[in-house]
């Protein structure tokens, strides 16, 4: 029943802590049983297993502890402020220690992320489980385990933890998504948010000004209208006649709002995290979608970003379909034929002039690729060369190096990035195939907006003349004018 080597102490000198005020040791925790979580927060795996863990912390209180281990892959991602902020994006409620030199990850002998460790109430290792667990099986159990031990004395009652939850950041927006264009029927310039924070989508006019909010602002899975539809951390989304379409990431699912009605409905995604979709076409409302993170709109086809299984999928909105559009589900940096190549965690969308190619940003490769809509569908690297590549270098696109970029637009010719973990814009000339930083030269601020930006999620152009970008760690979006060299805060 017990494992045979005793785990490794968890409370070691410099290591910071999250949501509770002292470190934890193991010995305090005895009689309980230890989940520690090995993660990183660029993971989309990662973050999938946190509704999962959070399931086991509600159904057993008392006699499970989650303790995540956080084992950064990029140099951003070591940084305890940026971590803060990914704790607070993902709302993370148990306990966190901040391992940026990767100590416990090598004495627990972990080598993938994300690992679940699993310690018994005598502090011995009984086994690990690599991977997105299935949440059912690990509940079921997790509960198995603790009525054995619960029926043999083995579990004590022990006092709550001294969790020490940090306040909500944010004021009117809340770690900012992507930002799109939106026509009114007026023909006047509108902008819509993801604001992801909030589980909400956001209309403003041209000047920053709110305008209008869909969802009621806590997290679910809900069709209804303006107020009392509800969206989970909706990241993305695209615009057209009268409607936005939503990546509702946190759902796993497309939904559409109809802004003359202010009815929200799900076109595509169950509300469960799928597997990797197929190339044949399979009914919309049916097939599970994993963490829809953006979206293009041609016709009647919406593009999107499936990051949970590496792929670029397509919503046949006439036929109400869904199929795989690029990927095979695994996770690398190939290219070729579409179906062949393999793609890590696309995470934003921006279709060319001709709207005959879909440019994405490959955000765990640190790369900007292409995919040709054509008879003959293939996929080009432009930017980036493997999943542990990365950095913040300009020059010909073969040396050049970004650092998880998660946005992107075409702009007058060129492709403007929102390279997020080096926090800056990034320029890509296709015509010189070359990088270069938007911010060479520097920019005069009207207020307190600054470039480097706070990890920023989404970029928008407005012609060749502005750019919208929301600096999300910082909870606002700002207004960039190139040419002038000025920036400000639009919304906050």
């Amino acid at each position: 029943m017990y494992g045979l080597v005793r785990a490794p102490e968890i409370d070691r000198a410099g290591l910071t802590w999250f949501n509770v005020n002292e470190p934890l040791t193991l010995s305090a925790l005895s009689g309980r049983l230890v989940i520690l979580d090995f993660w990183t927060f660029c993971c989309i795996n990662c973050l999938h297993v946190v509704p999962t863990l959070r399931r086991l912390e509600e159904a057993f209180p008392d006699e499970l502890v989650v303790i995540g281990v956080h084992s950064p892959k990029f140099s951003a991602e070591r940084e305890p402020a940026n971590l803060g902020h990914a704790i607070a994006r993902c709302d993370v409620r148990h306990p966190v220690i901040h391992d940026p030199e990767m100590v416990l990850w090598d004495e627990y002998c972990v080598r993938a992320w994300p690992t679940l460790v699993l310690i018994g109430p005598d502090g011995r290792i009984l086994g690990d489980i690599t991977g997105e667990p299935d949440a059912q099986r690990l509940i079921s159990g997790v509960g198995a385990m603790l009525h054995a031990w619960r029926e043999q004395g083995l579990l004590s009652s022990p006092s709550p933890l001294p969790l020490a939850l940090a306040e909500a950041a944010g004021g009117s927006l809340r770690y900012p998504g992507k930002i799109k264009p939106l026509r009114a029927r007026d023909g006047s310039k509108l902008w819509a948010l993801a604001d992801s924070g909030h589980h909400q989508i956001v209309v403003f006019d041209d000047h920053g000004s709110e305008v209008r909010r869909f969802g009621s602002g806590e997290p679910g899975f809900i069709d209804s209208d303006a107020e009392t539809a509800a969206f989970c951390n909706p990241q993305g989304l695209i615009c057209h006649c009268g409607a936005i379409y939503v990546a509702d990431t946190g759902n796993h699912a497309i939904r559409r709002i109809d802004l003359c009605q202010g009815e929200t409905v799900t076109l595509a995604g169950t509300g469960e995290r799928g597997r990797a979709l197929h190339s044949a076409p399979a009914a919309a409302c049916e097939t599970a979608l994993a963490s829809v993170w953006d979206l293009e709109l041609a016709g009647d086809k919406v593009f999107f970003a499936n990051a949970g299984t590496h792929q670029l999928g397509e919503l046949n909105l006439e036929a109400m379909t869904v199929r795989s559009l690029a990927g095979t589900s695994g996770e690398d940096i190939v290219d070729g034929p579409a179906m062949d190549a393999q793609l890590a965690q696309p995470s934003g969308l921006a279709l060319g002039f001709n709207r005959q190619t879909l440019y994405f940003a490959d955000s765990e490769t640190s790369a900007i690729r292409s995919l040709s809509l054509c008879a003959s569908p293939h996929v080009e690297t432009l930017v980036g060369s493997g999943l542990f590549d990365f950095g913040h270098a300009n020059g010909c696109f073969g040396e050049a190096r970004l650092q998880h970029p998660l946005g992107l637009v075409w702009c007058n010719g060129q492709i403007v990035v929102a390279d997020s973990f080096n926090g800056r814009l990034r320029v890509l000339d296709l015509d010189r195939s070359e990088v270069r930083d938007l911010d060479e030269g520097g920019f005069d601020s009207e207020d307190d907006a600054t470039l480097p930006a706070g990890e920023p999620a989404g970029v928008t152009a407005d012609g060749p003349e502005r750019l919208l970008v929301a600096d999300t760690n910082n909870h606002r979006i700002v207004e960039i004018r190139p040419e002038q060299r000025t920036l400000r805060t639009w919304a906050r």
